[in-house]
């Protein structure tokens, strides 16, 4: 599923290129995907855009917005002349623009969602007010340890839970868990102060270093102009499975990545290390 990160990359290239762009028509071939409000948008111009976790928001001059959850296979692609990006069998909602621009909603398990909000209303979206704070916004230090002070699920588990930390999925969990030394079944609340501060910022730099590199295409992610990101080429302990952890400590022990489930994902671990 797109994280912070691939939804964070999306949303700066559609606000690059789809400024001014007015939404002549839109084409919905899937009703459980866009099943009302698409009248709304005809004639309005889009203003910017705007991200909530791994929610995306299109905002429009008329007063309306339109509000996108890519699950776990959804795609945004834009296409005009310099990215002449086409359409594809799993291609459910087309936006056509004008100047011969369109916008591609593609999604081949068809989990993803489109929804229409007045713009001074997204915040009290049904779904994105249940959203907890997240990473470079609310998420300060002093916040994160009180979400973690309130659970003794797994940390990966809380680390995972929308509900609590919006914007973190199984990538960036596994990956900060691993640079902080902390083993992801550790209770929340069993967490001392100074592997609440590594954690955190552990959180932070695997965040930003998949803004970087334009999120992780593993998978179905593709950016909005139809490329791949590369941070899959940077994972730290995400599908290493078998491979030897990189620290020298455990490298001369031999020690190596191992994979198991929790909380029903994928999850991994070097068990020399992460205590």
């Amino acid at each position: 599923m797109p994280e912070l990160p691939e939804v964070e990359t999306i949303k700066n290239q559609l606000a690059k290129h789809l400024a001014g762009h007015k939404i002549e028509k839109v084409e919905v071939r899937v009703a459980k995907i866009f099943p009302q409000g698409k009248e709304k948008l005809i004639g309005g111009k889009i203003k910017g855009t705007r991200r909530f976790g791994k929610v995306l928001v299109v905002d429009l001059d008329n007063g309306y917005s339109f509000l996108i959850h890519l699950k776990l296979t959804g795609q945004v692609v834009y296409s005009n002349n310099k990215f002449p990006n086409l359409e594809n069998k799993f291609t459910h909602v087309v936006f056509y623009l004008d100047g011969g621009a369109k916008l591609f909603f593609n999604d081949s398990r068809k989990f993803g969602w489109i929804k229409i909000a007045k713009s001074e209303e997204v915040i009290a979206n049904s779904f994105i007010k249940k959203l907890g704070p997240e990473p470079f916004k609310g998420l300060s230090l002093k916040v994160f340890k009180e979400v973690l002070s309130r659970s003794g699920r797994p940390i990966k588990v809380v680390l995972m839970d929308q509900s609590r930390i919006s914007g973190i999925g199984n990538i960036y969990a596994n990956d900060a868990l691993w640079l902080s030394a902390i083993n992801p079944q550790r209770p929340a609340n069993n967490l001392q102060p100074e592997e609440q501060k590594k954690l955190y910022e552990a959180i932070l730099k695997v965040l930003k270093d998949g803004i970087k590199y334009q999120g992780a295409s593993d998978q179905w992610y593709i950016t909005a102009e139809g490329k791949k990101g590369t941070y899959q080429d940077h994972f730290l302990t995400y599908g290493q499975e078998g491979k030897l952890c990189p620290r020298p400590a455990c490298r001369q022990a031999g020690a190596k990545f191992k994979k198991f489930f929790l909380g029903g994902r994928g999850t991994y671990i070097c068990p020399n290390c992460q205590k």
